[in-house]
């Protein structure tokens, strides 16, 4: 058993099996979910459930939090009964939500005006690497808090990184989901024109696999090409939030303009809480 007391706050897709797979690895995991009804299934994985945020931080060693956007992060620790509104003096509150770097050097300061240490550990992959354990972790801050931490993020992940201070980790991730979304919009360009010039989708999938230019993203999401089906393990709604941050972080490379609006016009078209492939059925409409 291990016995650093967790907390952890927002169990949505991706909070729900962290929680249980920390659960699993013998950690005892208070959560708290705004919705309450969404805390069931981790509390019938052994989790307890918080009164409320002021508790969750002031109950537990190490708090971890997952929610949607730069908003919600700030109000789940800065808000009059957040996690920071409690004595927290000594405690490591881990961010692993994907916010802006300069949401995350806001946090960390909060924390560290309340005496308490603090991580941005935004992952990398979408709900099953997160089933599986199998996420990347970019982190950035201390090495102190890094090594501290870093038994959970080998359970959450396959792979954790300190990428450098508090800021770095939340860039990584911008990055990273800026190549994410040129991946996938690149797919559907490519099969789109393939298939309006006679080549069948099928065919044009195999090719792109099993060559060169094949990678994970266009092997997973291929099935869902074919299908013409997309149920969300990563909503469009949060590529698109991810590359306004990068935007605003200062990407003005050629290709990031006409990159986020094709994801934003594709969210505005009312294909936000599909997942990001869908941006071929926005991309085919078109």
């Amino acid at each position: 058993m291990n016995n650093i007391k967790l907390g952890w706050a927002g169990l949505g897709n991706m909070g729900t099996p962290m929680v249980k797979n920390l659960l699993k690895a013998g950690f005892p995991v208070a959560v708290y979910n705004r919705t309450r009804s969404k805390e069931q299934e981790a509390i019938e994985a052994g989790a307890s459930s918080a009164e409320g945020l002021q508790q969750l931080g002031i109950e537990n060693e190490v708090i971890l939090v997952m929610v949607s956007d730069d908003k919600a992060a700030k109000e789940i620790f800065t808000g009059p009964d957040g996690l920071l509104s409690g004595n927290v003096s000594g405690k490591l509150f881990i961010n692993v939500s994907t916010v802006s770097p300069k949401t995350s050097k806001f946090l960390n300061e909060s924390c560290r005006n309340k005496g308490a240490e603090f991580l941005e550990a935004p992952v990398s992959g979408s709900v099953k690497p997160a089933q599986d354990g199998t996420l990347i972790i970019l982190v950035g801050g201390s090495e102190q808090n890094y090594q501290k931490a870093k038994p959970l993020f080998d359970v959450l992940g396959k792979l954790s990184l300190l990428v450098g201070p508090v800021g770095a980790g939340s860039a990584a991730k911008l990055a990273i989901n800026y190549f994410l979304g040129l991946n996938l919009q690149g797919l559907a360009e490519t099969v789109l024109f393939a298939q309006a010039n006679g080549v069948k989708t099928e065919d044009m999938l195999t090719i792109i696999n099993e060559g060169a230019c094949g990678n994970g993203i266009t092997k997973i999401k291929s099935p869902a090409i074919l299908k013409n089906e997309f149920p969300a393990a990563f909503a469009l709604k949060h590529l698109a939030k991810d590359l306004r941050l990068a935007k605003e972080q200062g990407l003005e490379t050629p290709l990031s303009t006409p990159l986020y609006n094709s994801f934003k016009q594709a969210q505005d078209a009312g294909l936000g809480d599909e997942d990001v492939m869908a941006i071929y059925t926005y991309l085919d409409k078109e």
